[in-house]
């Protein structure tokens, strides 16, 4: 039995939801998960008892409730005493490109919702759209480079800012991957093939709910 109950949204678009929900998993910490379809009127019904801010995830621990991903991800990461590098510099590091992930990246979210069913989906190429993938290409290239004798992820070992940008992967999966290097297709293969992610894709691929605004592109 576990005190941890994470609220999450639909599995196939909910990014925010993904991220505390994979982490967890790679910490091995046991959780029970409440699932909100978005935009519906259960959602509208139920939210309120769950989260302070009528948005999910919501991580509850007894009494306890943690909104937002970056902030669950610190609570679960104290809890577990693991998740950041171990090096100062590059945990100092790997908190920097979470925050960017949580606070950046508009222009890619907004082009290249997540919505991990669909596949083969073309959106205009803009300039704002270039640029976020241009940082982004550099910002894995860079990670990769640094710490590639520690293992497949971004600091070596699995930490928080690999479930900050486990989303991205599915949004490259969904839009085409151009304009990524080579460090970064190998490091955006690493994350498509995460097993412990296995269970998220296949109960996303199940759902049948539909967000308009997030079944976007041409196939």
């Amino acid at each position: 039995m576990t005190d941890l109950t994470l609220v999450i949204g639909n599995r196939n678009y909910s990014s925010w939801s993904l991220r505390p929900w994979i982490l967890l998993r790679h910490l091995g910490l046991p959780f029970r998960e409440v699932r909100l379809p978005l935009d519906t009127p259960e959602f509208h019904r139920e939210i309120e008892h769950w989260s302070p801010t009528g948005k999910v995830p919501v991580l509850i621990d007894g009494a306890l409730r943690v909104w937002e991903s970056i902030a669950i991800v610190e609570y679960v990461v104290e809890k577990a005493g693991r998740g950041w590098p171990a090096d100062r510099a590059a945990r100092a590091h790997a908190r920097s490109v979470s925050a960017e992930m949580h606070a950046g990246f508009g222009a890619l979210r907004e082009a290249y919702p997540m919505n991990i069913r669909a596949r083969d989906r073309r959106v205009p190429m803009t300039e704002p759209l270039a640029a976020a993938i241009r940082r982004l290409d550099a910002l894995w290239t860079d990670c990769r480079n640094h710490h590639a004798a520690g293992g497949p992820w971004l600091f070596g070992e699995y930490s928080a800012a690999d479930a900050m940008y486990a989303p991205v992967a599915f949004r490259f999966q969904t839009y085409g991957a151009e304009g990524l290097g080579a460090l970064s297709l190998a490091y955006l293969r690493t994350v498509l093939d995460d097993p412990l992610l296995r269970p998220w894709v296949e109960a996303a691929e199940t759902e049948t709910e539909r967000a308009a605004g997030d079944d976007v592109g041409l196939a």
